[in-house]
């Protein structure tokens, strides 16, 4: 069962390029693991990549799935790969989709397979009856900022992305945990 109400079921084989765009299946698990690792290189972020393919396999096809994922195959071998999740928006009133990570293996860029992705995820999107696909992106990517322009897109300038992680989350939880043992 997906994180959403329906699934990408249907592959999309562009014509006439080489590729195909299908849903990830829980064979895919080590192959995303890897894909992620080359983003994070890419990314200059090899340093935080740390999922397994045991924990793709786990939060995508476990029992209680948090994200889904597309891979992108060229002659069988997974090439690229687009994760998303469910989002709502208070403001609007409906749901929409993050955009973790699209990624496409340098040798196979140019061949249209991110802006399949993003056909796909759009497809998704308003078959859920999603408002939105939102995602962030390094500032110094060009070349994908660029893409995502083309197609539309555009920055959320007046936003700040905030994340906590790690210790001050595990200290922020410890002192939610504290705070409701003493009713405070």
């Amino acid at each position: 069962m997906s994180a959403f109400d329906s699934s990408p079921n249907s592959s999309v084989t562009p014509e006439p390029a080489s590729f195909t765009i299908r849903p990830a299946a829980p064979d895919d698990a080590a192959a995303i693991a890897g894909l992620v690792h080359e983003l994070a290189v890419y990314e200059k972020l090899e340093h935080l990549a740390r999922a397994t393919p045991e924990d793709f396999h786990e939060h995508l096809f476990g029992p209680r799935p948090h994200a889904e994922a597309l891979i992108a195959e060229v002659e069988g071998r997974p090439v690229g790969l687009a994760l998303f999740f469910p989002t709502f928006s208070t403001f609007r009133g409906q749901p929409g989709m993050h955009l973790e990570d699209v990624f496409v293996q340098p040798a196979h860029r140019g061949k249209g397979i991110g802006k399949a992705f993003l056909k796909k995820l759009a497809q998704i999107a308003r078959e859920r009856g999603c408002g939105r696909i939102e995602w962030a992106v390094l500032d110094w990517n060009a070349p994908a900022i660029a893409f995502y322009q083309s197609l539309g897109a555009g920055p959320l300038d007046e936003w700040i992305t905030y994340r906590i992680d790690d210790e001050p989350l595990e200290r922020l939880a410890e002192g939610a945990a504290q705070s409701n043992s003493t009713g405070s």
